[in-house]
């Protein structure tokens, strides 16, 4: 117990205030730092990048619950700062015990990384004014779940970084490339370099998703628009299909991260 002797106990402190100011969009920028809380997206993060690790705050309570965590980011040289519960509320209350302090460097922007990334894609995913971080995060995980090559997120959708969507992608954002920073147009016409066929998910459209098992068989680039709106007109005109989801029951429609998660599948399906 003695490595665990200097606990941070006041949670007034500069430091748990710098930390816990990392949940403002502003801060995250100045600092260069973001926040991922609780133990998958920890776990994730420290066994995929754990050069992007900076600081782990946990209580003694989660250090002895998670121990594979604790001993991976030992084992990895992550500095740990061991904090009393109440600490731990005033930085997060939903990161059960542990909170990793992120790179913000890390993260992938830009032209470049996104070339990089379709070179030999089969299967990616582009939101497009998607703002529900849950929704956001969601597909992240989705995608990953089903294999996809990338996430794209235009700008105009929800900060990557915001907590909530970290906590929604449950650590997948550390297993896929996710691409931010670019315009729509421009994701567009690096997917058109690529070869990618671009499809537009929408509930209105009259060609069934079931129907198109051959394109589905391509490499594909799935447009998913904001949950409200859906793809306005415009966005729909990039396509080279708008495909929709049949609905067999009474429901309206579907939230799009479920509808990602039928059109990603279909597409894994047909792909493999």
């Amino acid at each position: 117990m003695s490595e665990r002797r200097n606990i941070l106990t006041d949670p007034q402190s500069s430091r748990v205030k710098r930390v816990a100011g990392l949940f403002r969009r502003s801060s995250r920028n100045r600092h260069g730092r973001y926040l991922a809380e609780g133990p998958q997206a920890v776990r994730e993060a420290i066994k995929c990048v754990p050069e992007q690790v900076l600081d782990l705050y946990l209580t003694e309570a989660a250090g002895q619950r998670q121990q594979d965590i604790l001993q991976s980011a030992q084992q990895a040289n992550i500095y740990l700062h061991w904090v009393s519960q109440a600490v731990m509320d005033a930085i997060s209350t939903d990161a059960q015990g542990l909170v990793a302090v992120m790179d913000l460097a890390g993260i992938r922007a830009g032209a470049d990384a996104l070339a990089q990334v379709l070179k030999g894609a089969t299967q990616v995913v582009v939101m497009s004014e998607t703002q529900d971080p849950g929704n956001a995060g969601t597909i992240i995980r989705v995608a990953d779940a089903a294999g996809a090559d990338a996430v794209i997120m235009a700008r105009g959708c929800v900060e990557l970084t915001s907590p909530k969507v970290i906590r929604a992608s449950a650590g997948s954002l550390y297993h896929l490339p996710v691409i931010t920073g670019l315009a729509l147009d421009d994701i567009i016409a690096a997917l058109r370099d690529a070869q990618l066929n671009i499809l537009a998910a929408d509930g209105a459209a009259h060609l069934s998703l079931f129907a198109i098992e051959d394109m589905l068989a391509t490499p594909v680039a799935w447009l998913l628009g904001n949950e409200a709106r859906g793809l306005s007109r415009s966005e729909l005109n990039h396509a080279d299909a708008v495909v929709a989801i049949p609905i067999y029951g009474k429901a309206e429609s579907l939230n799009v991260a479920t509808a990602a998660a039928v059109c990603l599948y279909a597409t894994a399906r047909a792909q493999h």
